[in-house]
This record gives C-alpha cells, sequence and structure tokens, in this order.
C-alpha cells in the first residue's frame, strides 16, 4: 500500500539529473518529502467535502467518496483519554504508536553521553522519548542535540534501549462513552441551556462535551473514566536513511529505519511532481518549478473532474 521512498528519491534524482538541473541532499529530501505527504494527506479532506456534493456512483473501483475515505483510512486510529483530575478534563492521545524508532545503546562504565545514529533529530523532537537500562525505565536524562546525556553513568555493558514515539494525533473523530454511547458535541452557550432544563441536562446515558484547547469536557461531570476517541493519525514523517561507504563520497540506501510514505501507491507520480515542483525552489530552478507546477495543476483538475 505504502509509497516506496527509495523508488521516489531516485525517480527525483534520475530527472534532476538527466537534466542537470543540480542535486537534492537527503537531508532536503526528506524534509521535503514529508510536507509533500502532509499537503496530500490535507486535501483528502477538502476532496471528500467537494465529491459528497455530487452525485454518487455505485461503479465497484470508480466511487471517488469510497476511494477517498480508503485513502484517509490508513490514518484511522482509537485511543484513551485520560481524566486529569486537577482541571475535571480529559486529555487526548497523543501517540498511535506508528513510526516508532528506537535505538539500542551500551554503557560502557565512563560515558554519559551517547549520540543518535538511528533515530533523526526531528524524531527526536516531535515524539514522546522512553528509555530503559538493563529493562529499568528511567526518566534520568536529557536530550540535547542528537545526543542523550544521563544524569550518571550506565553500568559497563549495560543495555540502553531509547523509543521515539511520535506525537501525531491530528483530527479528533467520535467520543465514545464505556466503548457504546456516542457522546454528542456541544457549545459553551448550548451547555447553560440543557442544564438549566432537568429534562434534557446530559446524563450518562446520554452524555455531552465540550471541546476547548484540545481538551474534552464532559457532561455529567461525574463522569470521570471510559472515555474512547476515534481519530486521525499524522503522517510519519518520510525518511530516506543511508550511510556512507568506507572511503567513498556518495550516499548509500539504508532500508533500516528508513520510513516509506504512508500513501497509497496511487499517489505516487503525484509525490514525484511535488517533491519536483518543491526541488525546484531548494536548488534555485524555476524552469524545474514551472514544469512541475503545470502537471500538478493537471493532475488536480482531473481528480475533481
Amino acid at each position: 500500500m505504502a509509497v516506496n521512498v527509495d523508488i521516489v528519491y531516485k525517480t527525483v534524482l534520475l530527472i534532476l539529473n538527466k537534466e542537470q538541473r543540480g542535486n537534492l541532499s537527503p537531508d532536503e529530501f526528506n524534509k521535503v518529502a514529508t510536507q509533500v505527504q502532509l499537503e496530500i494527506f490535507e486535501s483528502y479532506f477538502e476532496t471528500l467535502n467537494q465529491q459528497v456534493r455530487r452525485p454518487d456512483n455505485d461503479t465497484e473501483y470508480a466511487d471517488r467518496v469510497k476511494n477517498v475515505d480508503q485513502d484517509i483510512s490508513v490514518f484511522k486510529t482509537y485511543g484513551d483519554a485520560t481524566y486529569v483530575p486537577a482541571g475535571g478534563y480529559f486529555t487526548l492521545p497523543t501517540t498511535s504508536g506508528a513510526g516508532v524508532a528506537t535505538q539500542t545503546l551500551t554503557g560502557n562504565g565512563t560515558a554519559i553521553s551517547f549520540p543518535f545514529t538511528s533515530i533523526t533529530s526531528s524524531q527526536l523532537a516531535s515524539s514522546v522519548i522512553a528509555v530503559t537500562i538493563g529493562g529499568v525505565s528511567t526518566t534520568a536524562f536529557t536530550i540535547s542535540g542528537a545526543n542523550i546525556i544521563f544524569n550518571s553513568i550506565p553500568a559497563n555493558n549495560a543495555a540502553i534501549v531509547v523509543t521515539a514515539t511520535p506525537e501525531d494525533f491530528y483530527r479528533l473523530g467520535t467520543v465514545i462513552y464505556q466503548n457504546e454511547k456516542e457522546v454528542q458535541l456541544s457549545q459553551r452557550n448550548d451547555l447553560l441551556y440543557l442544564n438549566s432544563t432537568p429534562l434534557i441536562a446530559p446524563t450518562t446515558t446520554y452524555p455531552i462535551y465540550l471541546y476547548e484547547n484540545s481538551k474534552l469536557y464532559l457532561y455529567p461531570q461525574s463522569i470521570t473514566s471510559d472515555i474512547q476517541v476515534s481519530y486521525l493519525r499524522k503522517p510519519v514523517d518520510v525518511i530516506w536513511n543511508f550511510t556512507i561507504p568506507s572511503g567513498q563520497n556518495y550516499y548509500q540506501y539504508n532500508p533500516t529505519n528508513s520510513v516509506d510514505f504512508e500513501l497509497s501507491k496511487t499517489e505516487q507520480s503525484n509525490i514525484i511532481l511535488k517533491v519536483l515542483l518543491y526541488s525546484g525552489v531548494v536548488i534555485r530552478d524555476p524552469s524545474i518549478i514551472q514544469v512541475a507546477s503545470q502537471q500538478v495543476q493537471q493532475e488536480v483538475q482531473r481528480s475533481t473532474l
């Protein structure tokens, strides 16, 4: 289902090099590719909004509403909301578990600082970091740049496992109580009216919620547990990982810790065109921008007909 990151990168390089337009480094490609994936992902919602206004069709493979929903379905997930007694609200799940990156280190009995080689700086910046030493969880560390620094020296030969789980909550779907009751969204002004009328006041049978500042406020306020939410997660950042062979000066693809595009394979040509569009900006070649922009516009027009 996914689009192979190595195929996309090498195709982009082939087109750029064939025309002698310049080069795109792996780091530049990773940033551009991640932005392109997010743009395409976000476009699904507007496409879906447009298609539901038009007459539907019952064809097996050309139902656009069904096809867009299938593209989005990869990112649908489910999690528990956590109650915060001090504020009287629920926090949303922040990590779905997709795109987890790990690195195993070994203590040498002398060092407190260890460099990351498998987890990128962007992953560190946007993830929840968990660390175990010898199988025991610890929070006695700090992250500085591309290094992890412990408060005390890990024992010699101690197995250190660092796990980076992306914070990827994107859009809220349905709020559910006790895995069986859909909680209805309300506004604060409506809540005042509902609470003033006993017949329509929220109950545990018919609860409501307010969604403010990324927090859920459940009513009646006696609800302090058993809240689940369906939501869309953010696509995992694209990574073309590489090694530099000993004595060489070129990048060699390393599938370990590389991350493919999570979009459907039908998006491969669209991804390549959009990456080329941004590549023209990166290498400052207006001709690439012009050609790629025209092709992207044609793809957009075809998809909205």
